[in-house]
């Protein structure tokens, strides 16, 4: 397909262009939106990376990649000689000075070639660890370019503390302007996390009950049944807390009780996310034992085959401490929100895999109907399914067909099957990372975080992560691989007279 709102003519530099993350997610993303043509005729990708490998060999890496991960299925032939023709490789040691004067000449002569200013995306899909590296380098190097062709891109975690994160946002700050700096988080491309701006401020139907009034609490749960796999060493020095709680958990409850944006404005969107992390209660250190739970995954069993431990993992230390399951019950102190509570959870090695935002709401105020009606009462539910099944899905009471009062819960279902089935115009659902690639081609930062939004973050789970650093679990692993976690999760719930949806 063809579109008319094709970007500028680009060049993506990826470092850690051989890695795991390009080769699964930059590049399989990079090639969807080529077939789509939402790439500009002139574009070009750079990989970078110390092993010695030839154009040709690093593309053909990369369409291994493509054929395994890409949502379009198996590279057509002729599709990948074209595109593959935009991608060359640069042995590179990303420490040293000559690295980036090589780059400085590939823009030069992609800048003759169509005689053009292309915008340059400087992708750091590499440790967190050489980001401050990279970035002095662009610098030193005088390739921090114009604020409006150049873009750095810094994947998760965004420093592993609050005063990590202020050193490497004072450092960025001073070589980019806050406009080029996309700090992504590739839960907020995913469609159905985008979904709930539509829902909530594109209907009227919700939003005079969206607050204190009428919902009662709201669980916003990601859990998974792997475990952390060949991610071992990264998950020894980041844990559950903030590998997931800072970013993915924490963007969503942004995008539940932040109020309506004025527009659609990167800014402002953004300024009504800050709002809410800002008015997230203070947690004092002796209250963390009450509002927040940690676990960490022995061996047991999913889907009927062994599952091993943490301490079994790959480059895990065999007495870690690391937490593997987060469980926080938070309050936000304003005019909407006061009293409601908002439960987080995830963890890995679970029963399930899946990502949900549960909105309960208030019951009836007076109960009109006889006991023997109610028998099979359920509150009312609003639940948003993130992954893997994408939709939305409203739980209320309905009269059971027959001769007596008789009320059962029944569901209105919103699923992105329906567009198919509805014969709606739809190119299938793209990946996360396509859409954020592309907004970044374009310099839409709506979707990714800005410094002030990353320190109000850390700021909220600091007094956690100091108390549990101070005090390293006696109990771990103190839950089965393939079941819903601790018990102590299930009591943070429970003493409200609430469970877990999932």
């Amino acid at each position: 397909m063809a579109t008319s709102a094709k970007t500028k003519p680009t060049v993506f530099i990826i470092f850690g262009g051989t890695g795991d993350l390009n080769h699964r997610k930059i590049t399989p993303a990079l090639y969807n939106l080529f077939l789509d043509g939402w790439l500009p005729a002139e574009f070009a990708i750079i990989g970078t990376g110390r092993t010695e490998l030839t154009d040709e060999q690093f593309r053909n890496n990369l369409l291994q990649g493509i054929n395994q991960f890409s949502r379009k299925g198996k590279a057509e032939k002729a599709k990948w000689k074209e595109f593959s023709e935009h991608i060359t490789y640069q042995i590179s040691n990303i420490k040293e000075a000559k690295a980036y004067a090589e780059f400085a000449q590939r823009i030069h002569h992609y800048q003759q070639e169509w005689q053009l200013e292309p915008c340059i995306v400087y992708y750091l899909a590499v440790s967190p660890g050489f980001f401050p590296v990279i970035a002095e380098n662009i610098a030193k190097s005088k390739l921090a370019g114009t604020l409006a062709t150049t873009r750095i891109v810094i994947e998760k975690p965004f420093g592993r503390d609050l005063a990590s994160a202020r050193q490497l946002n004072t450092l960025l700050g001073s070589i980019f302007e806050e406009s080029q700096i996309y700090r992504i988080d590739h839960y907020l491309g995913k469609e159905t996390v985008q979904n709930i701006l539509a829902f909530r401020f594109a209907n009227a139907l919700f939003e005079h009950i969206w607050n204190r009034n009428y919902i009662d609490h709201v669980q916003i749960s990601v859990s998974e049944q792997l475990g952390v796999e060949s991610r071992g060493d990264f998950y020894e020095t980041a844990g559950a807390l903030r590998d997931m709680v800072q970013n993915h958990l924490f963007q969503l409850l942004c995008l539940v009780a932040m109020e309506p944006p004025v527009s659609y404005h990167a800014d402002e969107v953004r300024n009504r996310k800050v709002d809410v992390l800002n008015a997230l209660r203070t947690i004092r250190p002796d209250e963390v034992s009450q509002v927040a739970v940690r676990g960490q995954y022995g061996a047991g069993w999913i889907e009927g085959k062994k599952a091993i431990g943490y301490h079994q993992e790959e480059d895990v230390a065999a007495n870690s401490a690391q937490l593997t399951f987060a469980a926080l019950k938070l309050f936000i102190d304003n005019w909407r929100w006061q009293g409601v509570p908002f439960y987080l959870r995830t963890g890995k090695r679970l029963s399930e895999t899946d990502s949900v935002i549960t909105i309960q709401f208030k019951p009836v105020p007076h109960q009109s109907f006889p006991p023997e009606a109610t028998t099979n009462w359920q509150p009312n539910r609003l639940i948003i399914n993130i992954q893997p099944c994408m939709g939305i899905r409203m739980q209320f009471q309905a009269k059971r067909p027959g001769l007596e009062m008789a009320l059962h819960p029944v569901e209105m279902q919103f699923s992105y099957d329906d567009f198919e089935k509805a014969g709606a115009p739809t190119e299938g659902t793209p990946e996360a990372y396509e859409t954020l690639l592309l907004d970044i081609t374009r310099g839409d930062s709506t979707l990714f975080m800005r410094a002030d939004q990353v320190e109000a973050a850390w700021q909220v789970l600091m007094p956690i992560i100091e108390a549990w650093e101070a005090t390293p679990a006696a109990d771990f692993p103190n839950y089965e691989a393939g079941t819903r976690g601790p018990v102590e999760a299930d009591a943070l719930i429970a003493k409200d007279g609430h469970s877990w949806m999932v």
